[in-house]
């Protein structure tokens, strides 16, 4: 069976605006989902990204607000019309509690659905852990099991590997999709990602000049 393994993070805007179109195409597929929650920062600055705050004005008003409007309404999600209110705090429970239930499944898909959906429709606070507990009882999960489970060693660990993966595959942004050892970054790929699953690109064979 084919496998996908997404590489995002619990806060991305671009994970959230292809979640359901990815679910969908991997049960249209028959495709087993493979998440790897990370922590972005670290994974995207290893590449030479610029973090946030030292990006120009006229790129993050473009790629994290025009785009942001234009795909919700393409792929009719909702979102809020503002950068999140706790965008920036401490979303490691968050990615925790979606390691702690495993790499694939209904209950994983659901509960990390939910999670980017409570942050960018309903400004959530993914630092909160009463919060991240309500969501996941909405999930029809016990949260506060959860919620523990989540700040323990082996949860956090597992996202640290997987964030030392992304970095191996030199990741640079959230969403990233490896089909076949070959990644496709954000959610704009999807299509692209169900032609691979029916019948595979080429092999790369582009040469490019070393970069300075």
């Amino acid at each position: 069976m084919t496998t996908i393994e997404y590489y995002y993070s619990a806060h991305s805007a671009f994970a959230y605006l292809g979640s359901r179109r990815l679910y969908e195409i991997c049960r249209q597929h028959s495709i087993t989902l493979v998440h790897k929650p990370i922590n972005l920062s670290p994974v995207v600055e290893a590449q030479g990204s610029l973090p946030f705050r030292d990006r120009t004005q006229a790129h993050v008003d473009y790629f994290f607000g025009r785009e942001i409007e234009r795909w919700a309404e393409y792929r009719d999600v909702p979102v809020i019309k503002y950068r999140p209110t706790y965008h920036d705090a401490d979303y490691s429970l968050a990615s925790g509690m979606i390691a702690a239930l495993g790499s694939s499944g209904p209950d994983l898909d659901a509960f990390a659905h939910a999670i980017l959906e409570a942050h960018w429709r309903d400004d959530a606070d993914l630092s909160d852990q009463a919060t991240l507990i309500a969501i996941a009882q909405h999930c029809g999960l016990d949260g506060s099991a959860l919620a523990e489970q989540g700040t323990g060693p082996e949860a956090q660990a597992k996202v640290a590997s997987n964030s030392e993966d992304a970095r191996g595959l030199s990741v640079f942004g959230s969403p990233t999709y490896v089909v076949d050892g070959d990644p496709f970054y954000g959610q704009d790929r999807l299509e692209l990602i169900e032609r691979a699953v029916q019948r595979p690109f080429g092999a790369t064979c582009w040469v490019n000049p070393p970069v300075n």
